[in-house]
Protein backbone atom coordinates (compact mmCIF):
# COMPACT_ATOMS: atom_id res chain seq x y z
CA UNK A 1 0.00 0.00 0.00
CA UNK A 2 0.98 3.27 -0.88
CA UNK A 3 1.24 6.46 1.74
CA UNK A 4 -0.19 9.65 1.01
CA UNK A 5 3.29 11.02 1.27
CA UNK A 6 4.66 9.13 -2.52
CA UNK A 7 1.65 11.12 -4.10
CA UNK A 8 1.29 14.56 -2.14
CA UNK A 9 2.69 17.71 -4.06
CA UNK A 10 5.37 18.74 -1.61
CA UNK A 11 5.57 22.76 -2.20
CA UNK A 12 2.46 23.46 -1.05
CA UNK A 13 2.02 26.93 0.82
CA UNK A 14 -0.25 28.09 2.96
CA UNK A 15 -2.21 31.83 3.40
CA UNK A 16 -1.84 33.22 6.88
CA UNK A 17 -4.88 33.28 8.73
CA UNK A 18 -4.60 37.00 9.00
CA UNK A 19 -4.02 37.83 5.11
CA UNK A 20 -6.28 39.85 3.23
CA UNK A 21 -8.78 38.11 0.68
CA UNK A 22 -6.65 40.11 -1.70
CA UNK A 23 -3.17 38.24 -0.68
CA UNK A 24 -4.92 34.61 -1.07
CA UNK A 25 -5.74 36.10 -4.83
CA UNK A 26 -2.57 37.33 -5.82
CA UNK A 27 -1.17 33.95 -4.05
CA UNK A 28 -3.29 31.73 -6.12
CA UNK A 29 -2.87 33.76 -9.07
CA UNK A 30 1.44 33.57 -8.40
CA UNK A 31 0.68 29.52 -7.73
CA UNK A 32 -1.67 29.31 -10.02
CA UNK A 33 -3.84 27.26 -8.35
CA UNK A 34 -8.00 27.78 -7.23
CA UNK A 35 -7.22 27.05 -3.55
CA UNK A 36 -5.00 27.56 -0.93
CA UNK A 37 -4.66 25.90 3.04
CA UNK A 38 -5.37 29.01 5.41
CA UNK A 39 -2.46 28.40 8.49
CA UNK A 40 -2.76 30.31 11.68
CA UNK A 41 0.63 31.98 13.09
CA UNK A 42 1.23 28.70 15.03
CA UNK A 43 1.43 26.44 11.59
CA UNK A 44 -1.89 24.69 12.09
CA UNK A 45 -4.73 24.30 9.58
CA UNK A 46 -7.40 26.25 10.30
CA UNK A 47 -9.17 25.52 7.16
CA UNK A 48 -9.29 25.97 2.93
CA UNK A 49 -9.98 29.00 0.91
CA UNK A 50 -10.87 28.63 -2.65
CA UNK A 51 -11.10 31.34 -5.93
CA UNK A 52 -14.61 30.45 -5.43
CA UNK A 53 -14.76 31.30 -1.59
CA UNK A 54 -13.79 34.77 -2.57
CA UNK A 55 -16.04 35.62 -5.51
CA UNK A 56 -19.35 34.08 -3.96
CA UNK A 57 -18.59 34.97 -0.38
CA UNK A 58 -16.71 38.44 -0.04
CA UNK A 59 -16.89 39.96 -3.89
CA UNK A 60 -20.71 39.39 -4.59
CA UNK A 61 -21.42 39.41 -0.92
CA UNK A 62 -20.20 43.23 -1.68
CA UNK A 63 -17.54 42.83 0.89
CA UNK A 64 -14.11 44.38 0.92
CA UNK A 65 -11.55 41.75 -0.24
CA UNK A 66 -8.87 44.12 1.35
CA UNK A 67 -10.42 44.38 4.79
CA UNK A 68 -11.93 40.72 4.68
CA UNK A 69 -9.07 38.24 5.82
CA UNK A 70 -8.63 34.28 5.04
CA UNK A 71 -9.97 32.97 8.83
CA UNK A 72 -12.88 34.88 7.97
CA UNK A 73 -13.50 31.80 4.89
CA UNK A 74 -12.05 29.02 7.52
CA UNK A 75 -15.40 27.76 8.68
CA UNK A 76 -16.12 24.32 9.93
CA UNK A 77 -13.45 21.74 10.73
CA UNK A 78 -10.72 21.67 8.17
CA UNK A 79 -10.78 18.28 6.55
CA UNK A 80 -6.86 16.57 6.13
CA UNK A 81 -4.87 13.82 6.20
CA UNK A 82 -1.96 12.21 7.83
CA UNK A 83 0.80 12.11 5.60
CA UNK A 84 1.33 8.45 6.24
CA UNK A 85 -2.09 7.26 6.03
CA UNK A 86 -2.81 4.93 2.99
CA UNK A 87 -3.77 6.71 -0.45
CA UNK A 88 -6.77 4.85 0.06
CA UNK A 89 -8.04 6.75 2.95
CA UNK A 90 -7.20 10.13 0.95
CA UNK A 91 -9.97 8.55 -1.67
CA UNK A 92 -11.95 7.89 0.89
CA UNK A 93 -12.00 10.96 2.70
CA UNK A 94 -12.23 12.79 -1.14
CA UNK A 95 -15.24 10.88 -1.32
CA UNK A 96 -16.76 11.30 1.66
CA UNK A 97 -16.51 15.06 2.09
CA UNK A 98 -17.10 15.92 -1.69
CA UNK A 99 -13.38 17.75 -2.57
CA UNK A 100 -10.92 17.42 -4.86
CA UNK A 101 -7.38 18.06 -2.55
CA UNK A 102 -6.55 17.43 0.93
CA UNK A 103 -3.87 19.09 3.13
CA UNK A 104 -1.53 16.62 4.62
CA UNK A 105 -0.30 16.94 8.00
CA UNK A 106 2.37 15.45 9.45
CA UNK A 107 3.92 16.51 13.13
CA UNK A 108 0.93 19.22 13.18
CA UNK A 109 1.94 20.65 10.15
CA UNK A 110 1.07 21.30 6.71
CA UNK A 111 3.88 19.42 4.77
CA UNK A 112 1.70 18.98 1.30
CA UNK A 113 -1.53 18.72 -0.77
CA UNK A 114 -2.96 15.78 -2.22
CA UNK A 115 -4.96 16.30 -5.09
CA UNK A 116 -7.19 14.43 -7.85
CA UNK A 117 -4.77 14.71 -10.11
CA UNK A 118 -1.66 13.56 -7.66
CA UNK A 119 -3.82 9.98 -7.71
CA UNK A 120 -4.49 10.09 -11.62
CA UNK A 121 -0.96 10.27 -12.44
CA UNK A 122 -0.31 7.40 -9.65
CA UNK A 123 -3.26 5.50 -9.84
CA UNK A 124 -5.28 2.92 -11.38
CA UNK A 125 -7.54 4.50 -13.95
CA UNK A 126 -10.18 2.26 -12.69
CA UNK A 127 -10.01 3.87 -9.00
CA UNK A 128 -9.41 7.39 -9.99
CA UNK A 129 -12.57 7.22 -12.54
CA UNK A 130 -14.44 5.78 -9.32
CA UNK A 131 -13.45 8.85 -7.30
CA UNK A 132 -13.91 11.66 -9.67
CA UNK A 133 -17.83 10.07 -10.42
CA UNK A 134 -18.31 9.72 -6.93
CA UNK A 135 -17.26 13.59 -6.35
CA UNK A 136 -18.93 14.75 -9.32
CA UNK A 137 -22.16 12.95 -8.39
CA UNK A 138 -22.45 14.35 -4.90
CA UNK A 139 -21.75 17.70 -6.14
CA UNK A 140 -24.68 17.53 -8.59
CA UNK A 141 -26.77 16.33 -6.25
CA UNK A 142 -26.36 19.00 -3.73
CA UNK A 143 -26.36 21.97 -6.54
Amino acid sequence: MSAVREFMTTDAQCIKENQSLVDAAKMMMDLDCGSLPICGDDGKLKGMITDRDIVLKCVAAGRDPREMMARDLASGRPHWVDADANVDEAIEMMETHQVRRLPVIADHKLVGIISQGDIARNYSEQRVGELVEHISERKRMNA
